[in-house]
This record gives structure tokens, sequence and C-alpha cells, in this order.
């Protein structure tokens, strides 16, 4: 898409945001899902305890470093997938995890891949959102235009009033800062958990 890059090229707490209300679909061949943005997370890689990249650039995060208007993929706990969305600009390694929304389509699909979940909760979180969208390892780096992969930005940024923000999730390091920004009274939003007390990764 054009312009998409340069969308996103900016600070991560003023792109993160502008991310509420976005779609992103992945198309493949079992069919096309596409979800409608709730919930994000902002992590501002070397300036950022809760960051990846908070100790440089490795092989896992180097697609955090840009170009910015690519997806990061991790593997998080043996089990789980995250994806986030790459800004900034190119070198500098920021980047919004993606934690919920709404599909708004091949919800057949999302449930089948879902198996029981409620419609809410289809997406309702980083690693479900994923499962929604058949995303894996290998898109990790892919870009948001001219691939299987597609951001659609909203044609405004919510208004002020109708995003919320507040503390990232599940985090050990930096948790207490506001960086998680999701749309107000959405039944599709995550519920918060702090960090157990047993040691976990970082979340980006």
């Amino acid at each position: 898409m054009p312009g998409l890059a340069e969308a996103l090229t900016g600070p991560v707490l003023e792109v993160a945001p502008r991310l509420l209300g976005a779609v992103i679909a992945h198309r493949t061949d079992e069919g096309t899902v596409a979800v409608r943005l709730t919930e994000v997370e902002a992590y501002a890689g070397e300036q950022d305890p809760g960051s990846h990249a908070f100790r440089g650039r490795t092989r896992r995060n180097a697609v955090m470093f840009g170009p910015p208007g690519h997806v990061y993929v991790y593997f998080t706990y043996g089990m789980h997938y995250c994806m986030n969305v790459v800004c900034a600009t190119d070198g500098h390694a920021s980047a919004v995890l993606l934690r919920a929304g709404e599909v708004v389509d091949g919800v057949d699909l999302a449930r089948v891949r879902r198996g029981s979940a409620r419609d809410r909760d289809l997406a309702r979180g980083p690693a479900r959102l994923c499962s929604a969208l058949g995303i894996d390892l290998a898109q990790n780096g892919l870009p948001l235009h001219d691939s299987p992969l597609s951001l659609d930005l909203a044609g405004e940024p919510a208004p002020v009033g109708q995003v919320a923000t507040g503390p990232r999730v599940g985090l050990r390091h930096a948790a207490d800062r506001p960086w998680r920004f999701w749309l107000r009274d959405e039944p599709t939003v995550s519920v918060y958990r702090p960090a157990s007390t047993r040691p976990r990764r970082r979340t980006v």
C-alpha cells in the first residue's frame, strides 16, 4: 500500500494508537482472515527494558531494526506465536505488538483454527490473534503490502476519548509504562494480567 511505510515511520508511542481500528489480513490457500485491531502494545527497542531489542541486534530480532511496515513474528513459551508491526525509522528497533482484535472477515475459517472459541475470543490476545490469522514464523519479516499480509489503516485515528492506556501485560521489566493502548468498551480486548512470580521471557 503506497504510503503505509511512511505512516508507520514515527515514534512508537504515536504509531501504536494509530493502529487501533486498522484491519490486518492474511491471505492463505485456506482463505483470508481479517482482524480489526482493538488492542496493541508499544516497544521502544534499545531504550526499553521490556523489548527483545533492549540488548541490541540478534538473529532473532533483526526484523525489528527495520524497515518499517514489516512484521516481526516470534515463538514464545514453546507453543505460541506473536506478531508485531515494525515502525520508527530504519535502524531503530521499535515495534507494536498486536494484542487483540475483532475478526471482520473469514470468521468461519478463524473458528476452525481456534476450535470452540466464542467469536469475541477468536483474536482476543496476541497468540489467539496469530492463530486466527494463521500466522507463524513463515511470515516473519514479510511486508504489509505486496505479500499475503496487508494492513489497512483506519481513515482517521480513533478519537482520544475512545483510546485507553495502561501497563503492558505480563512483563517483569518496565511493566509500569502505560504503553498498552486499547479501544474502550470493546469486548475483544484481552484481560490484563501482570507478570507472574516465576521467571518469564520478555514479551517483545
